[in-house]
Formats: structure tokens, C-alpha cells, sequence
């Protein structure tokens, strides 16, 4: 029987956001509510280290008018979204 599974298990995703970049939008939060949340300064964070895909935390990535999300899997370090 194995252990749980550590970070960067096979699927698993990495959320960055750049604050600096970050100007508090909230589209991130709307679209993938389950990963990202508004600190009390009104910028995005991830809600933890890693995360599993989902079609609304690429639209988070993809949708960010400052470019300030990336998502890059946890295993290879590949950059997942946005795409360019």
C-alpha cells in the first residue's frame, strides 16, 4: 500500500500569482473560486501549494488582464496557462 501522494504527484498543478502584477480583478475568484481567493488588499492568492486541472483554473490563467497568474505542472515544471 503506498502513501498519499506528495507534491508534484502525476497531474498535480502549481498556482503563482505575481501580486505585483496583480490589481484585484476578482475574475480569478469567479472563475475558479476553489483556488484562488481576495486577501483583505483585494489581490489573488492560491488557496494552497497545488491543485488538480480544471477548466476554470485555465480560464483564471487565461483571462487575467495583467497576466498575472500562471499555472505550471508540479512534476515537470511545464507551464500550463496561459497558453501563448
Amino acid at each position: 500500500m503506498s502513501g498519499p501522494a506528495g507534491p508534484g504527484a502525476a497531474g498535480e498543478l502549481v498556482v503563482r500569482v505575481d501580486r505585483a502584477r496583480c490589481v484585484g480583478t476578482g475574475l480569478c475568484a469567479g472563475a475558479a473560486p476553489g483556488d484562488f481567493q481576495l486577501d483583505a488588499d483585494g489581490k489573488s492568492r492560491p488557496r494552497r501549494d497545488t491543485t488538480v486541472p480544471s477548466d476554470g483554473l485555465s480560464d483564471a490563467a487565461e483571462f487575467c488582464p495583467v497576466e498575472a497568474i500562471t499555472v505550471v505542472d508540479a512534476a515537470t515544471g511545464r507551464r500550463v496557462a496561459p497558453l501563448d
